[in-house]
């Protein structure tokens, strides 16, 4: 399949409309990840629909010293990788096409939630985003849009502006994409060397440390729900040899554990990363409720995000997981 590239809004207005229009928004430098949003964006449209995917580098998402200039643009590239994974069109404007009177006086504010984590190591990037985000989607009129999961807090302020401002348009979450070593895909990886993404390697490994902590705790909370702690009922397990796991059970379930623990064994693994060469800079952890992106404490229920950002050499990498708590099932 070949995606048409079209530079202008009026040009892809143009093009006849039959069944639903889903659109993904990337900033170029198209990978695997991009690639299974198209994909989901081609099922979800299906045969009669119509699949953009918008090339834009939005200069509002970039603060001082970070690397605008250094963004990878390869668009002939991404052209054809969005034609092979299922697009029917890339739509890359100009600047002066997005913000045709210059830098825009009004811009869309995250509010409070675009100031906690990546808000706060990167001041305004979440208001440029979905100022950038805003325009592209009058623009591009879908009746849905997709994004990737690995940008959590991006996408969370995503939803909420478009249910806060009424912009009727399905907004549709898909999983983090990875290498077969655990590695989010992103297009900042090209920049590691080698050395440097052996490091970066520890961003994941501590969200499955993370991970694997909470399943264990899920696992013997459960069993505690399963094992009254009465003395008949104690009884009767040691006569058949389960007093040990019933115990563990118990102290599991009424001792100290859940989110503190959680994040202690993710740090453990990105302190040890610290120590390498070269280092893992870290620049926040954090185990965050995804409504708000404030830090869940104990008793919490529900959906929850293990959060990551840190530096490697020159580039800054983010990766999350999303974990469920209360259920006693298994993490996912």
């Amino acid at each position: 399949m070949t995606a048409t590239l079209l530079r202008t809004a009026a040009d892809l207005h143009a093009r006849a409309r039959t069944g639903r229009r889903a659109v993904v928004m990337t900033m170029g430098a198209l990978h695997e990840g991009h690639a299974t949003l198209i994909r989901a964006a081609r099922k979800i449209a299906g045969p009669d629909g119509e699949v953009v995917v918008t090339v834009f580098v939005n200069p509002l998402q970039f603060g001082a010293g970070e690397d605008l200039d250094r963004y990878p643009r390869t668009l002939d590239a991404d052209v054809e990788l969005a034609g092979k994974s299922g697009a029917d069109a890339v739509f890359a404007p100009s600047v002066d096409e997005v913000y045709p009177g210059g830098e825009p006086q009004v811009r869309i504010s995250a509010g409070p939630m675009g100031e906690r984590l990546e808000g706060a190591s990167r001041p305004g990037h979440f208001d440029g985003m979905l100022t950038v985000v805003a325009k592209l989607l009058h623009l591009t009129r879908p009746d849905v849009a997709l994004y990737g999961q690995k940008d959590a807090q991006q996408l969370a302020l995503i939803r909420r502006m478009v249910r806060d401002l009424n912009f009727g348009i399905e907004i549709v979450g898909v999983p983090t994409v990875r290498e077969e070593d655990g590695l989010a895909l992103s297009s900042r990886n090209r920049y590691l060397s080698p050395a440097e993404r052996r490091t970066a390697l520890a961003l994941s490994q501590a969200l499955f440390a993370g991970r694997d902590r909470h399943a264990a705790q899920e696992a013997l909370r459960a069993r505690a729900r399963e094992v009254p702690a009465s003395r008949a009922r104690a009884e009767a397990l040691s006569a058949i040899g389960e007093s040990r796991a019933a115990a563990d059970a118990h102290a599991v379930a009424t001792t100290a554990g859940g989110p503190a623990a959680i994040r202690a064994a993710a740090r453990l693994v990105l302190d040890e990363a610290a120590r390498l060469d070269p280092p893992l800079r870290l620049d926040y952890l954090a185990l965050v409720d995804p409504s708000d992106f404030t830090e869940i404490g104990d008793g919490f229920t529900g959906e929850a995000v293990l959060a990551v950002a840190a530096r490697v050499g020159a580039t800054r990498l983010i990766d999350n997981i999303p974990l469920t708590f209360g259920t006693f099932g298994d993490a996912s």
